[in-house]
């Protein structure tokens, strides 16, 4: 698994640091990078990987489309670390964009990340007819505004200090976490141009892969240390976070990630060995310590 993570996250990020070099140099590319380029796993490209992997996708067209992710991805983190939203001063182990080049230039090397993945959909270098990267980029937005990550970030500091209901929660931590792993699922049915029905499904299976993720991610932030971590911990707890753990307890939300998890897998049984590294991926997400 290691193995397969890093030679991802190599290709990732030597396209993107293609891509921008080639661009003309702005003085936002000094914080977009060190917002981009901080590390992390690659995880949400690993799983677009994974299932392009199952429909015998293009690995660069894949390595592509994950670079565009990747970078919304960091927007997303770059602005969850705000003061204004979660005031979160470290992100994996080195100061957050904001601490680094202030406040304003991380809203704006935010914003530019964010309209950089479109760019890169855009772009001669992924060789798919117009069409696909009309269809990606629509879903991208969806996943990414207000039925995605930017609503779930909103329903998260809203719910804060407040009795949530498990629904609530979960439809919180699809839209902020869910959605982009869904678009990761889905993204190779688009390409193959497989029906509204498939592409739905893989969707929902993406969508609950990311509430996997979450509840990992919340797992850890409950029980692991910032060493490890990279980050801040036990932090959700201190700002009264409604998440599945506040309302059922550390047991019971271990138990709840368990079904969650061989539920995932079932899904991935009628496609054999295809589907083994998906399946690794998602033990992994689960088992991990940051």
């Amino acid at each position: 698994m290691h193995k397969e993570l890093t030679k991802i996250a190599q290709d990732t990020n030597l396209f993107l640091k293609n891509f921008i070099k080639s661009q003309k140099k702005t003085e936002l590319i000094s914080p977009m990078s060190y917002g981009l380029f901080s590390g992390g796993k690659k995880i949400r490209s690993k799983i677009l990987a994974d299932i392009g992997y199952i429909f015998n996708i293009d690995y660069k067209a894949l390595i592509i489309i994950g670079s565009a992710v990747e970078c919304i991805h960091a927007y997303s983190l770059i602005h969850d670390d705000l003061p204004c939203m979660d005031n979160d001063d470290m992100r994996r182990g080195k100061p957050s964009t904001h601490k680094k080049f202030g406040e304003s230039t991380a809203v704006l090397a935010g914003n530019s990340l964010l309209t950089l993945a479109y760019e890169i959909l855009s772009s001669n270098k992924l060789k798919l007819k117009d069409s696909i990267k009309l269809e990606l980029i629509k879903k991208i937005s969806e996943c990414s505004g207000h039925q995605g990550i930017a609503g779930g970030q909103y329903l998260d500091l809203n719910f804060e200090h407040k009795k949530v209901s498990q629904k609530r929660i979960i439809e919180m931590e699809i839209k902020k976490t869910g959605k982009l792993f869904s678009f990761c699922c889905m993204a190779p049915l688009i390409i193959k141009r497989r029906n509204v029905r498939e592409i739905s499904k893989f969707a929902n299976i993406g969508s609950e892969i990311g509430l996997l993720f979450q509840v990992a991610d919340d797992l850890i932030d409950f029980q692991g240390s910032s060493l490890s971590a990279g980050k801040k911990t036990h932090k959700d707890e201190k700002k009264g976070k409604a998440t599945l753990i506040s309302l059922l307890g550390y047991k019971n939300t271990i138990n709840y990630s368990e079904k969650l998890k061989n539920n995932i897998l079932k899904k991935f049984r009628p496609y054999g060995n295809n589907s083994n590294k998906i399946n690794k991926t998602i033990e992994f997400i689960l088992n991990r310590e940051k």
